[in-house]
């Protein structure tokens, strides 16, 4: 006798309440493996791909792409037993058979099953598993109804990109709607931004009816503050509201570690990963957390105390077409200035294509913030909370500098540093800024610390 078992969406863990469907990996008849990934979402953190716990039969999902659930919210049920089994044409059809469930409902952990092809039931197959009552916790409130797809095209979308979605979500665009010109009719970004030129040239009765005149309270755009935005919108306000932060800064001379980033580039020969200013500079803040360790710390309010951490776990901020985000350099204080090098390319990619996993946005100590990549000087930043400083870099320029008592053109770099002034006062703060950009005008000091 076949089992429907519904499940729901996990807890993603790191306090995150909700996610948005971005592509369903599944549809309705398929055939899944215990821990098979069914649906991509997109957290507050990164996108993620959700595994789902059972084996057997996809009977209903909940949801349409673009939408958003709270943890808890139905996202699919499952028929599981031998009935199923039978549907769909053989033994083979599921390789967890005496298994029904891995147990496993967080993101990343599962028992490893091997994916399994996905095939299709037959009808008789399928509707005899609907059938069965749903077996779940929340057996007494009914699952509710899956949304009904709009536009002539039902069923997932033929878009890889989050960023195509999130352009048509922008501009309001029906993805459905839209025929892809890429392989096997994937929707590319050139045809959405046609179709959003279109609109624009000649708008329909949709575009009238969402005018600002036929709505009244539509004064502006209306971003939504959700996902990525949100979380970084929530801990900048926290940030402020719970840290009183100062800020210090100074003006460095970087010809000496210009010159020295060149000649170990050029030491390294062809074909070797460059090392980047961003990563030596992530090397001197290691040498001088470990001289100024109170910086290194954060604050337990409710205990009233000072947390002094004993590894640098080194966060460096990260724009991308999600919004800003911070991963963490594991360890960095045991790093050499080519493995932190290594470590922040490939989490800058994992950043690029929306692949960052919770644990790699979390737990950093001390946050460096290389805003000089947007052409800008100087910046007060906030501190990622619950850290207790962030050093920022302004962009690195040839600026008249006096050098050995001569006038000379330098490449000069402004350094600021905030801090949470509970955990140390201006002296130390001062201290510690003055340290980083003495190694910034002499790398040789590094070498004390090697």
């Amino acid at each position: 006798m076949p089992q429907v078992l519904e499940f729901k969406l996990p807890d993603l863990g790191e306090g995150l309440t909700e996610a948005e469907i971005v592509r369903w990996l599944v549809e309705v008849g398929d055939v899944v493996a215990i821990d098979q990934p069914v649906v991509e979402v997109e957290t507050a953190k990164a996108m993620v791909e959700v595994p789902c716990p059972y084996g057997g039969v996809v009977t209903a999902r909940f949801g349409d792409e673009g939408s958003e659930l709270p943890v808890g919210a139905p996202l699919l049920t499952v028929a599981v037993g031998s009935p199923v089994e039978s549907a769909g044409g053989g033994a083979d059809a599921d390789s967890g058979t005496e298994d029904s469930g891995s147990g496993n409902v967080l993101v990343g952990y599962g028992t490893g099953a091997p994916p399994v092809r996905r095939r299709r039931v037959r009808p008789e197959g399928l509707k005899a598993a609907a059938a069965v009552p749903v077996a779940s916790v929340a057996a007494a409130t009914p699952a509710p109804a899956p949304s009904p797809v709009p536009g002539p095209a039902p069923g997932p979308v033929a878009v890889v990109s989050p960023l195509v979605r999130r352009l048509a979500r922008q501009h309001d665009l029906d993805l459905r709607r839209l025929a892809g010109s890429g392989p096997d009719g994937l929707i590319l970004r050139a045809d959405v931004e046609s179709a959003i030129r279109s609109a624009a040239e000649a708008p329909g009765p949709e575009a009238a009816a969402s005018s600002p005149a036929a709505s009244p309270a539509a004064d502006g755009e209306r971003v939504a503050l959700r996902g990525v935005r949100g979380a970084v919108a929530d801990k900048l306000a926290r940030s402020r509201r719970e840290i009183p932060d100062a800020t210090c800064w100074v003006d460095a001379d970087a010809t000496e570690l210009m010159a020295a980033r060149a000649a170990m580039n050029s030491a390294a020969g062809a074909g070797a990963a460059k090392v980047s200013v961003l990563a030596l500079l992530a090397r001197v803040c290691t040498a001088a957390l470990a001289r100024y360790p109170e910086l290194n710390s954060t604050v337990d309010q409710e205990a009233r105390e000072i947390v002094r951490l004993p590894q640098v776990h080194l966060g460096f901020a990260a724009q991308t077409d999600r919004g800003l985000v911070v991963p963490v350099v594991r360890d960095a204080h045991a790093r050499t200035t080519e493995s932190i090098g290594a470590e922040i390319a490939r989490l800058t990619e994992a950043a690029r294509t929306g692949t960052l996993t919770p644990a790699e946005l979390t737990g950093g100590t001390f946050t460096l913030n290389n805003y000089g990549v947007f052409g800008v000087d100087g910046s007060t930043p906030i501190i990622n909370h619950p850290e207790a400083a962030m050093l920022g870099v302004g962009r690195i320029v040839p600026k008249p500098w006096v050098h050995e008592g001569q006038l000379a053109v330098r490449q000069v770099v402004q350094l600021s540093l905030t801090f949470d002034h509970r955990v140390c006062d201006g002296g130390t703060a001062g201290g510690f800024l003055r340290y980083v950009a003495d190694c910034v005008e002499q790398p040789a000091l590094l070498l004390r610390s090697v």
